[in-house]
């Protein structure tokens, strides 16, 4: 389940989602060691909002490689 008050996140680079996601991991690890766990909720709804976005990004330059797969004649 993504979290709802996330916005759209397709404006954020693949680096900056990473960035984001390493952050929220360390954020989740840390409030798991707390015993925060309505946090460590909230954390991984965020993080799978940010996981998703990444993962939409790396299939869209996915689909760009395979659509030059055929496309280079060298004759």
């Amino acid at each position: 389940m993504e979290h709802p008050f996330i916005g759209d996140l397709s404006h954020l680079s693949m680096d900056e989602l990473t960035e984001k996601i390493n952050s929220l991991n360390k954020s989740l690890a840390y409030s798991m060691r707390s015993g925060r766990y309505d946090m460590s909720n909230q954390i991984r709804m965020a993080l799978e909002s940010y996981r998703g976005e990444l993962n939409r990004q790396q299939a869209k330059l996915l689909e760009g490689e395979e659509s030059l797969t055929g496309s280079i004649d060298i004759t």
